[in-house]
């Protein structure tokens, strides 16, 4: 098949594109309102884009409360979310009132971050702790429609891995089983890995 990607013309029940982009590692991040309430919530459209320094970003629609919080503040965190917190994200990504603290939803323990404010989950196997650098608006695909996607863009300024996921001088990925965001409702989890050397 082929399809007009603007007009969104598949003819198929849900939008294709989310499931040939995957898998889409989750972001899932920790911030604080300016009045302290923690928030936390899962984003697919989540990544690494640089290093040295390490800049993450992740993708919002609309103005949510994580968005909110992070140019308010200028810190969040970013926590990698395992085989074992599955079930705990899926709860966090409920549309809940902004004084709702998702740690207490979920029934997570919040752990105290070393260089920002907002606290990193205590049972995830890594988080990362970020500066918030900028936003940058998306384009809408309609022109006559203001834009509704963002980016948020931080810089990463401390980083805590579960020692017992390193191992040999490695991060054990595989120990670590991230979950990562398919289409649909669809999710994957990281259990082998294979290398291949640069030619």
């Amino acid at each position: 098949m082929y399809y007009d990607a603007l007009k969104n013309d598949h003819g198929l029940p849900h939008d294709p594109v989310n499931a040939i982009v995957a898998p889409r590692p989750i972001g899932w991040i920790s911030s604080l309102s300016k009045s302290g309430t923690r928030n936390l919530a899962p984003y697919s459209y989540f990544n690494l884009i640089a290093s040295r320094p390490a800049l993450v970003v992740y993708g919002s629609s609309g103005m949510k409360d994580s968005k909110r919080n992070i140019e308010a503040t200028g810190e969040f965190v970013c926590n990698i979310v395992n085989w074992d917190l599955r079930e705990a994200m899926n709860r966090s990504s409920a549309t809940v009132p902004h004084e709702v603290d998702e740690f207490d939803l979920a029934g997570l323990e919040a752990a105290p971050s070393r260089w920002v404010k907002p606290p990193r989950v205590k049972r995830a196997p890594a988080a990362l702790e970020c500066r918030y650098v900028k936003t940058v608006a998306l384009p809408s695909a309609d022109p006559e429609v203001p834009h509704f996607f963002s980016l948020i863009i931080g810089q990463v300024v401390g980083v805590y891995i579960d020692d017992d996921f390193i191992l040999g001088g490695l991060v054990d990925v595989t120990k670590i089983r991230p979950v990562a965001r398919l289409g649909y409702f669809d999710y994957s989890v990281t259990d082998s890995i294979f290398a291949m050397p640069r030619v």
